[in-house]
């Protein structure tokens, strides 16, 4: 099996997604010195990314004894995973700083003449339209993971350069989470009320989010197998942080241009689902409409720069075919 199959040849280094992951250790933990007295628990946060630091210097070692397809992948995707880490720590850094989801909220009022969350939400919550969203929604992960399998398989040589592109785009994302901090309608609008967003009225609400995480519960069809898929994934690791831009349409756009690129017959199979999370990240009220424009605009261009940066500085033959 080539996945099993050591290669005669291979880098002894850290891959460049690995790298991406210890820039952005490097940057965040420098930030949290910075900031050590007005956060949360700042020592438990240093202490985890030395744990990250060690556990990606483990793992190169480990691909040292067998270096294959397999070994090389499981490096990929424990960087990968720790998105999941990486995403709500955003909200320990951004709840420091003054709320601008009143700015956002004005602005898509300014732009629409109402709220389109609101809006698209209230018009159908029907069964029919709420759990092909969600169900979109839900394949943000799923999408991510095909990409990169289909590449493992496909385009060995190509995997580092597409994880790498996959990561630090959203370490991009995640950076600018860091210091514009925006809620979303899912977490603003419980907090101002219903009166004030349907008069169009967007008080703001300062450091509010520094001791509230309440959520606000998703619209559609609550008896739905993928809506409560949804609020359960999004009740245990959802945070009041990350709505602009919006990163599942940034990150799926990007899926997509590495999709066509692969094959194109794989992208035609995903842009069902990639169509229905774009509009998803509007139905289920995690965004502001500007969010997702913002989202899918900023992803053209971080591919061409996070492109340009891999093949500037990380790119050498880390891989090779078995």
């Amino acid at each position: 099996m080539k996945l099993l199959t050591l290669h005669k040849q291979y880098s002894k280094g850290l891959f460049a997604i690995e790298k991406a992951t210890l820039i952005y250790t490097l940057l965040t933990s420098i930030l949290i010195l910075f900031l050590f007295q007005e956060m949360d628990h700042p020592g438990r946060m240093l202490f985890e990314r030395c744990c990250i630091v060690g556990m990606t210097f483990l793992l190169m070692y480990l691909y040292r004894l067998a270096p294959c397809r397999l070994a090389a992948f499981a490096r990929v995707v424990v960087q990968m995973s720790l998105l999941s880490y990486w995403y709500p720590d955003t909200f320990e850094f951004n709840r420091i700083f003054p709320n601008l989801d009143h700015l956002f909220a004005s602005a898509e009022q300014w732009l629409c003449g109402g709220q389109p969350a609101v809006w698209f939400a209230r018009q159908w919550p029907q069964m029919w339209v709420s759990e092909p969203l969600n169900m979109g929604y839900f394949f943000y992960y799923p999408m991510m993971l095909i990409v990169v399998l289909w590449y493992l398989f496909n385009r060995f040589d190509l995997l580092e350069k597409v994880s790498f592109v996959i990561v630090a785009s959203f370490f991009i994302y995640y950076l600018v989470y860091i210091f514009v901090p925006v809620a979303g309608p899912q977490f603003y609008f419980p907090v101002i009320g219903e009166a004030n967003v349907a008069a169009g009225h967007f008080p703001s609400i300062g450091n509010y989010f520094f001791h509230h995480q309440e959520l606000l519960p998703g619209p559609g069809y609550e008896h739905g197998f993928f809506y409560n898929l949804v609020e359960e994934s999004q009740r245990v690791g959802e945070r009041p942080t990350a709505a602009f831009p919006s990163s599942h349409v940034g990150i799926s756009t990007i899926l997509m241009i590495m999709a066509w690129r692969g094959n194109h017959r794989l992208a035609y199979v995903l842009l069902p689902f990639y169509l229905l999370l774009c509009m998803a990240t509007v139905y289920i009220q995690a965004h502001y409409l500007i969010d997702a424009l913002a989202g899918f605009v900023s992803a053209w261009m971080l591919y061409i720069g996070v492109t340009w940066m891999y093949k500037r500085w990380f790119e050498h033959p880390m891989f090779h075919q078995a």
